[in-house]
């Protein structure tokens, strides 16, 4: 993770007060976390339950906010251009609707991440909006993951790899708020 936000996150001052609530809410759910206190960044992974099989965690604080990030373990073909093209494609079609992150990749080495931005100004973030942007990244991946596939090791075309995202009830969070999420994403690509 050495894209622009990675190295202005070293260059910015952050909230304790919005950091030691990440904090709390990975400490009370288990997490096996590192936090810099000089650049106020959490680093952890996550064990899922798709093929990807893990995914690592970046979350930056700011003054008054703070940003999620979920790196995939692969990327596209960087060269290997009409991969590279679908996959951004596939993103573009995957995020179209999405309110509450976005997936992106980079051209230069054709790695994916989803991000989750969450505005704190004038208020600190409640464990719900904690746990939400930091599952929000891995229940989102797992749903695009068989899209993500399908370009990576079949060729599909990103028109083709869209309809094969996961249609598995979401187990991994119990969040009312991330199901409707997803569901509402899929009714808006459907019109």
């Amino acid at each position: 993770m050495k894209n622009q936000e990675d190295t202005n996150m070293n260059e910015r001052n952050y909230s304790c007060e919005i950091a030691t609530m990440i904090g709390a809410f990975l400490k009370t759910d288990d997490w096996n976390y590192r936090f810099d206190k000089e650049t106020g960044r959490f680093r952890f992974g996550l064990n899922t339950r798709n093929k990807l099989k893990t995914l690592d965690y970046l979350v930056g604080v700011d003054t008054d906010a703070y940003t999620v990030y979920a790196v995939s373990p692969i990327g596209a073909d960087i060269s290997n251009p009409e991969e590279r093209a679908a996959m951004a494609e596939f993103i573009c079609r995957a995020n179209y609707g999405m309110r509450y992150g976005n997936f992106e990749m980079d051209l230069r080495d054709g790695e994916i991440r989803y991000k989750c931005f969450v505005n704190c100004d004038g208020a600190l973030p409640s464990p719900a909006i904690v746990k939400d942007s930091i599952y929000m990244p891995a229940v989102t991946f797992s749903h695009y993951t068989p899209g993500i596939l399908a370009i990576l090791f079949n060729g599909a075309s990103a028109e083709e790899a869209i309809r094969v995202k996961a249609r598995a009830k979401i187990r991994m969070c119990s969040s009312f708020f991330i199901k409707v999420h997803l569901i509402n994403h899929d009714r808006q690509m459907e019109e």
